[in-house]
């Protein structure tokens, strides 16, 4: 699939029967993944996305330094929260915090956009003033769910905490959450050391298991299962093999992660188990899974997308153009899913490659799987959701 990945993509969403169309928030996964906004990017694409574009041609936005930024723009026609942002040299996620949107809400001419958190000269000053909390970094988080899950924005967290927009946290790092109050903390203590003191059982692997589904099964955490046993994501377990079980909790549902926390709304979420499901079926490792996961979420969000660059349509922006399949084929998403992953029995054949016909997929790097399928101009970003699709996969499958 030769083609550029969705890049800040804009929507412009059906016609309007009044005089004058809606500008609307076009971004997606790239747009609210705490990445810098890029104010060159819209220059190399002046129309936004959707079939009302031709009509809509304004001049690319030049990035204004933050020395002459107002403090708010009035909404043009052709206007796009994501344009707006890189005018103003802003970040498309703080733009919609700021004006209580999400990526759905549509805005329109005359409307009044702000472009600051608030009058004052910043939002975060008053965070570190004995009212933030610390947070331990757990696997999978990212600033973006620790700051969903905290109710505070992510421009917030990373201030409190002297990061950058692209900065990347680990497991085991403490964080200031600001702004929140001191009772919530336990909650996140409470997880992981709670199973610790009891005593370790075994399960005798059998046909069709997989690890996410035996720490699932046990209460417990894909990587408590990996560190008992010595394994790692890439590891490929057999039925009649037994694995050591770390200390199950009395409670399970203690331990089980909130939907809050995945970052995913009920569309999403339905359609990652989806993607599982499909990869189970298929016989595709957990790794290949998460890979999938990953994917969907660089290009669509998630989201079973009835747009995209050029003729890109669906979960994986696959485009009929190129072999994938008739539009309605390449929106269905469990045969989207099946293409993606290639291999016995692919709906397209050897008309198109899919993860498992990659001579060695297993060995390559995260990145480089997922962009041998993609073929993306930014391979880059498949990487950077790695973790979270591991989470996701554990939580999901």
């Amino acid at each position: 699939m030769h083609r550029e990945p969705i890049r800040h993509p804009r929507r412009v969403r059906q016609r309007l029967t009044g005089v004058v169309a809606p500008a609307v928030v076009g971004s997606i996964a790239l747009s609210l993944s705490a990445q810098p906004a890029v104010a060159a990017e819209p220059q190399q694409r002046d129309t936004p996305f959707g079939h009302d574009a031709r009509a809509l041609r304004p001049a690319a936005p030049t990035a204004v330094q933050p020395a002459s930024r107002p403090d708010e723009h009035v909404v043009g026609l052709g206007d796009t929260v994501s344009r707006i942002a890189a005018q103003h040299g802003l970040r498309t996620a703080d733009l919609l915090a700021w004006n209580g949107l999400d990526w759905s809400a549509v805005i329109r001419p005359g409307d009044v956009i702000r472009l600051s958190g608030s009058s004052a000269p910043s939002t975060t000053a008053a965070a570190p003033g004995g009212t933030g909390r610390s947070h331990t970094v757990a696997a999978g988080e990212t600033p973006w769910s620790i700051a969903h899950a905290a109710g505070v924005g992510v421009d917030e967290l990373l201030g409190a905490n002297g990061l950058a927009g692209d900065a990347v946290i680990f497991p085991g790092q403490t964080l200031t959450v600001p702004g929140s109050g001191p009772a919530t903390p336990a909650a996140d203590v409470a997880v992981v050391p709670a199973a610790a003191p009891i005593a370790a059982g075994s399960h005798t692997v059998g046909a069709g298991d997989t690890l996410s589904a035996i720490a699932a099964q046990h209460g417990l955490g894909l990587d408590a299962v990996l560190a008992a046993n010595a394994l790692d994501r890439s590891s490929i377990i057999y039925p009649g093999q037994s694995l050591v079980i770390p200390g199950a909790a009395a409670a399970p549902a203690a331990v089980v992660t909130p939907a809050l926390d995945l970052g995913l709304d009920a569309e999403q979420i339905a359609n990652a188990r989806l993607i599982i499901q499909v990869g189970r079926d298929r016989g595709v490792p957990d790794r290949g899974i998460a890979i999938a996961l990953a994917t969907a979420m660089v290009e669509s969000w998630i989201r079973n997308l009835d747009w995209g660059d050029r003729d890109s349509l669906g979960l994986f922006q696959q485009r009929p153009s190129t072999g994938w399949g008739t539009p309605d084929q390449v929106r269905d998403p469990v045969r989207s899913t099946a293409t993606f992953f290639g291999g016995a029995g692919d709906p397209n054949g050897a008309d198109t490659r899919g993860l498992l016909d990659i001579p060695g997929w297993e060995s390559l790097p995260f990145t480089d799987a997922a962009q041998a399928v993609q073929v993306s101009a930014h391979p880059e970003r498949y990487g950077q959701w790695e973790q979270q699709a591991y989470l996701w996969l554990a939580a999901l499958g």
